[in-house]
């Protein structure tokens, strides 16, 4: 069903705000909401709630902090990108640094930007994502122009984090399925679920796979296997 034209003749974007922080997210859907062009249609403070508002207003655009209860932001967008549903997600987040902007690029995710972005920075940012670009470190790129970027930053993210030892040691059958759905954003319920294992052996997998790339945790697991060429960024659309 198409939307409305509003008073001004203009076919609103549609926009869901979820954030479990009331102020902020208010906040932000009563800075969207002055815009001529903007319809705030939902909020939502919980995760699981956002996803089935999602399914069911199909806005254009969502706005969704990384951290929430139930499923987080990434979570979020992983299936939003799943099931192909037609909403943008813009993820949001109080702490932006280079490593959770690879992350959510290969979740899927449309822009991804710092709370203390400028209300008109963040109202220019849903209009381009409502026309098809991508927004990451405030540049706007097209899907072919992400993916280098994606690339070339995933290059540079590794230079910092340490080799694993010598002599390696590849990951097995199992790991490298783990280590696929770590790529598409999976939480270790969603890939125990999925590889019908359970989720202490998930997390036993996950652990073994941090060891053997000397790296901390998921992202520079992630990061480590792309820059190797042994996951590929098409993982994301899986």
């Amino acid at each position: 069903m198409k939307n409305k034209e509003n008073d001004l003749g203009i076919t609103p974007i549609t926009l869901i705000v979820v954030d479990d922080h009331p102020l902020f997210r208010q906040g932000v859907a009563d800075t969207l909401s002055l815009e001529s062009d903007m319809l705030i249609v939902a909020q939502s403070a919980d995760g699981d709630e956002a996803l089935g508002l999602i399914r069911i207003k199909k806005p254009a655009v969502a706005v969704v902090d990384v951290n929430l209860p139930g499923m987080n932001g990434q979570q979020i967008t992983h299936q939003v990108s799943r099931e192909k549903l037609p909403t943008r997600i813009i993820l949001m987040t109080g702490y932006d640094d280079i490593e959770q902007a690879i992350h959510a690029a290969l979740a899927g995710a449309y822009g991804y930007c710092s709370k203390d972005i400028e209300p008109k920075n963040l109202a220019g940012l849903v209009r381009e994502v409502a026309a098809g670009k991508f927004v990451f470190a405030n540049k706007v790129f097209t899907r072919h122009e992400l993916d280098i970027w994606v690339e070339e930053n995933t290059e540079a993210a590794h230079r910092s984090y340490s080799e694993p030892g010598s002599p390696y040691r590849p990951l097995s059958d199992r790991e490298m399925e783990v280590l696929d759905c770590v790529v598409r954003g999976m939480s270790n319920k969603e890939i125990a679920n999925l590889l019908n294992i359970s989720h202490q052996t998930v997390k036993n997998h996950v652990t073994a796979i941090l060891r053997k790339f000397g790296v901390e945790d998921r992202t520079q697991a992630v990061v480590f296997a792309l820059k190797r060429g042994w996951v590929t960024l098409k993982d994301r659309h899986i």
